[in-house]
């Protein structure tokens, strides 16, 4: 019926649209239903399908790990040698096939040892969903300053170059060291110099920023366990040679040992001009400087020791130490030291600990893995757990004497 104003006019309709009209419907009812019915038949392999793809694609993707260190500066050489010893294991497990044959590959930024460069850097890493884990970082301050943007984070945190207390008490979920702590360190030359040397009047002159202050607490609290105290604290500025005020300071209170916190060159500047002086206490200091930076640089009679985390490769018979030096040679460099040694030392836990991922290696895998992880390196022990996130414990000290 069709209704114009008042007018009612009564047709008929044609039922033969309406029919035709029914028989698509119909028709289109028929075809969807066997067009579902065909995906339901075909969906498990289509996921297989789409699953193994995933796994195939997967498998050709990278596993990249992305590393914020000193490239140029005053702490330059650790960078550089820290991810030479990794790349040079790495580079030997991609040759064997990678980790279920993905390739490990180490993406570097410099940060020159300033932390306002780390924080970009790593703001740059995070965009990069990419990016399995932060690895190789080289210092406190700079790791200091990301430790917000990472911290219990699902990005793992991985092997940085610092013995800072605060990466390890209390324990953070996605961080973990290899190396031993500062305050480990700190413990060993303390009862080097009080305990043998029977030294008691002990002055410190400490990089002014987080590393500093990092190693000076260790010092503050493991001297009142010897009865003793700095009988004064000096500073200097960070990536500067100007420790000529300190060392005054120093030498006016006569000092028998100084605890120096920092980089190498104002260390060997500070030994060099006190024994010009002829002031020549006992000088320490920990990891971050490596005696084979410091020792050539020491021209004059003088009495030194460094505190390290790893063995000295050349003259370790540990088989480790034999496998890293063969490595080293295979890949042309002969003149090795204990910080590349570290960077290898790195890079094969974290490949043993993805290794136990297998196929599986995702974020949550490896954090899960590692927590609970403990390997013979060849007679290096690492052990992890859920209560402690640092592999190793073990102090060296290498002592350098220089007479006339």
């Amino acid at each position: 019926m069709v209704y114009i104003d008042d007018e009612i006019d009564q047709k008929p309709m044609n039922c033969l649209a309406v029919q035709a009209l029914n028989k698509k419907m119909i028709s289109s009812v028929f075809l969807l239903m066997t067009f579902l019915f065909i995906i339901m038949l075909t969906f498990p392999f289509a996921v297989s399908h789409a699953s193994n793809f995933s796994r195939n694609n997967l498998a050709n993707q990278p596993i990249i790990l992305a590393s914020s260190s000193a490239l140029s500066g005053p702490a330059s050489k650790l960078g550089i040698r820290l991810n030479q010893g990794a790349q040079i294991y790495f580079d030997k497990i991609n040759e064997m096939g990678g980790i279920a044959g993905r390739k490990v590959v180490l993406k570097s930024l410099d940060d020159g040892y300033e932390p306002f460069k780390t924080l970009k850097n790593t703001q740059l890493f995070l965009k990069n969903n990419n990016v399995f884990a932060l690895f190789n970082y080289v210092g406190t301050p700079t790791a200091a300053v990301i430790l917000p943007l990472i911290k219990n984070k699902q990005l793992p945190f991985l092997m940085p170059f610092t013995g800072a207390e605060f990466l390890r008490t209390p324990v953070i979920d996605n961080i973990f060291n290899l190396r031993a702590s500062y305050y480990q360190e700190v413990d060993a030359q303390l009862n080097f110099l009080v305990k043998e040397k029977k030294i008691s009047t002990i002055g410190l002159l400490i990089q002014a920023d987080k590393f500093g202050i990092a190693v000076e607490k260790g010092y503050l609290s493991l001297m009142k366990k010897h009865g003793i105290e700095p009988v004064v604290t000096t500073r200097y500025r960070r990536n500067t040679e100007d420790v000529a005020l300190a060392l005054s300071i120093l030498k006016a209170k006569n000092v028998e040992a100084i605890a120096f916190v920092g980089t190498y060159q104002p260390f060997a500047e500070l030994i060099n001009t006190a024994a010009e002086q002829k002031f020549t206490p006992f000088f320490t200091t920990v990891s971050f400087i490596s005696s084979h930076d410091l020792f050539p640089k020491l021209k004059q009679q003088s009495r030194v020791f460094v505190s390290e985390v790893m063995p000295e490769p050349q003259t370790c018979i540990l088989s480790i130490c034999q496998k890293f030096i063969s490595d080293m040679k295979k890949a042309g460099i002969i003149h090795t030291d204990q910080v590349q040694f570290e960077g290898y030392m790195n890079a094969y836990l974290f490949t043993e600990v993805a290794k136990q991922c297998a196929e599986k290696l995702n974020q949550a895998c490896f954090l899960n893995k590692i927590k609970h992880f403990s390997f013979d390196f060849g007679g290096i022990v690492a052990n992890f757990s859920p209560d402690s996130h640092q592999g190793l414990n073990n102090i060296y000290l290498n002592i350098f004497e220089k007479k006339k």
